[in-house]
């Protein structure tokens, strides 16, 4: 297997051996940024009971929220598509964007010119300090893949989606696509 250098836009797939880690267990993070200084993702696999109406009660529709990681989980991050409609978006890479004019974007998703389809809503975020993700990936806590899904990620589908990269990654992987979520339940 070729391992990728971690990238902003590339994905981070949990190793299984990291069954007992509450926040990252069986996650896929996308990388948002990956510097010297540290690294920033956001969990793409884990939606939460809460929609972003009852987080924000100037948006009316429903869109599901996400539970982003474990850094900030009181502050709402978003991820997107569409930066000509979201001024002061930071592209992420293959045309997926973080954040912009959070004002606007409101008022485009009551407008119904933002779908579910376009953003994804995260309350907080995984992150890292210099070197610590290096240090993870060197302990084979994750796996960097290319998001051959591009700006399509955001409609992946979230609770199977850890076990479609198990399986796309073949070999022993294939065995814990099947595994229980929790193996002492087993």
């Amino acid at each position: 297997m070729v391992y990728l250098k971690p990238k902003k836009g590339k994905l981070l797939i949990a190793e299984p051996s990291l069954t007992g880690d509450v926040s990252f267990n069986r996650s896929v993070v996308l990388l948002a940024e990956h510097n010297e200084e540290g690294s920033v993702g956001f969990i793409l696999n884990k939606p939460l009971e809460y929609q972003i109406s009852d987080l924000v009660t100037e948006i009316l529709i429903p869109f599901q929220v996400y539970n982003g990681g474990p850094v900030e989980q009181d502050n709402l991050y978003f991820i997107h598509k569409v930066p000509h409609l979201i001024d002061n978006s930071v592209e992420i890479a293959d045309g997926i964007y973080w954040g912009g004019d959070f004002e606007k974007t409101v008022t485009l998703i009551n407008e119904k010119v933002i779908s579910e389809d376009d953003i994804r809503f995260f309350l907080g975020y995984s992150g890292w300090s210099s070197l610590q993700l290096d240090e993870e990936l060197s302990s084979k806590s994750w796996i960097v893949v290319q998001n051959e899904h591009e700006s399509q990620i955001i409609k992946k589908s979230s609770n199977a989606f850890w076990k479609e990269k198990m399986l796309a990654l073949g070999g022993d992987y294939v065995i814990w696509s099947n595994a229980p979520e929790n193996p002492s339940l087993n």
